[in-house]
């Protein structure tokens, strides 16, 4: 039985951190394959670009899936609880068909089916609790995508310890994102500011379109994720490449270096909701993207050491590159229409995951141009500086009025 709606702020920290540990469960699936691509690559002989398929398998999931729900209005007119659920139990079944796979092209095919069925779980998140704060929504929206954060270091943790087989990793990362989903199932439900439900209109999103302050924010966000999940993605082969340069450590160092980096991006995005609710998401993001773009530079610098040095770069690096995340998402719920939030969401997410398939695609080509991981980083440079540009360019326009009430 669905509890009974409340305002009482208790109700909503303790929704939120429930729907925060569904997220982190439900988004272990995101980079499972990621977390053993060494142990891939033996098995089934993989070429760098096969490899690189494996991660970017579930971007392009997630884009199709976006897109689609999208088209169909999904976010707007079913129960943000329903496709969660929905979309954590296909995916938990879809990662974990990667057993029975027996070569690469299934085992592809399965992490694009996974990533369409991540893109029922994470855009429904956001608006879910977007219903239970009006006050303080930058933080909350924070405290989520940090946990998804954690998700999608968990499997470079798991990898670490002993350096676990691949069946262990996929098996782990698919219980994690079915108890997720069951988590929703039983214990959340939607706050005391729910946006309406919305008919099928297919002209919806260009109503999204046609509103500047979204596109603006939009835009911020594409720059951000230009960076972001290509460095997510491949900061373990740059740290595994680093450390063998350095003549220290072992794959299960660099599995470790890898969790601990992307891991702090949950703590940048409590900050960067922080931030955004007292200082403004404009000034946030703009100031998380500059140094995330200044790390991005900095990288080849340090890449045969000093160790302390690579790591120092790392972890600011890993603070940074997420904290402005969930503040582009929360200006979209500030700035849209309420009957099309979902959409809106879901079509930011949808082309920015987009962009993340290029990066993704693009780094391990640089790398075996060079020879080296040394420089690729530098190809995430454009990101933060259009997201920055589009940030100080919406800071300007009257719209900004409506963003974190008033503070830009």
């Amino acid at each position: 039985m669905t509890p009974v709606l409340t305002p009482q702020p208790a109700a909503r920290w303790r929704v939120l951190g429930l729907l925060a540990f569904c997220l982190l469960l439900s988004m272990t699936t995101w980079f499972s394959a990621t977390a053993v691509i060494s142990q891939l690559k033996e098995l089934w002989a993989l070429t760098p670009t096969l490899s690189a398929w494996l991660t970017i398998g579930v971007q392009v999931g997630f884009v199709l899936g976006a897109v689609g729900s999208s088209v169909l209005g999904l976010s707007d007119m079913i129960h943000s609880k329903k496709l969660m659920v929905y979309g954590a139990i296909g995916a938990a079944l879809a990662n974990a068909c990667i057993l029975l796979a027996g070569g690469v092209w299934i085992a592809i095919c399965l992490r694009i089916t996974t990533g369409v069925f991540l893109a029922l779980v994470y855009p429904p998140a956001l608006k879910l609790i977007a219903t239970w704060f009006t006050r303080g929504r930058g933080l909350a929206l924070g405290i989520l995508i940090g946990a998804l954060t954690l998700g999608s270091a968990s499997p470079h943790l798991v990898n670490a310890v002993g350096g676990l087989q691949w069946q262990l990793v996929i098996i782990a990362t698919s219980v994690a994102t079915g108890l997720g989903g069951l988590l929703v199932w039983a214990f959340i439900y939607e706050g005391p500011f729910p946006f309406p439900r919305a008919p099928f209109n297919p002209g919806r999103i260009r109503q999204v379109f046609k509103n500047r302050g979204i596109v603006l924010a939009s835009v911020g966000y594409f720059g951000h994720m230009w960076e972001l999940y290509a460095m997510w993605a491949w900061f373990l082969t740059f740290a595994h490449m680093s450390l063998a340069v350095q003549h220290i450590g072992s794959a299960s160092a660099a599995s470790f270096l890898t969790f601990v980096v992307i891991g702090m991006g949950a703590l940048g995005c409590v900050a960067g909701g922080i931030l955004g609710d007292r200082w403004g998401r404009t000034t946030t993001t703009s100031l998380m993207m500059g140094i995330s773009g200044a790390c991005a530079l900095l990288a080849g610098f340090v890449f045969d050491g000093p160790l302390w040095l690579l790591v120092a770069l790392s972890l600011v690096w890993g603070f940074t590159v997420v904290a402005d995340s969930a503040q582009f998402s929360t200006m979209v719920t500030e700035l849209g229409d309420p009957m099309y939030i979902g959409t809106a969401l879901t079509i930011q997410l949808g082309i920015g995951f987009m962009l993340t398939v290029v990066t993704i695609w693009l780094l391990p080509l640089a790398a075996a141009s060079f020879n080296s991981w040394q420089w690729v980083f530098l190809i995430l440079l454009p990101g933060p500086i259009i997201g920055i540009f589009a940030m100080l360019y919406l800071r300007g326009l009257p719209e900004a009025v409506g963003i974190a009430n008033g503070k830009r």
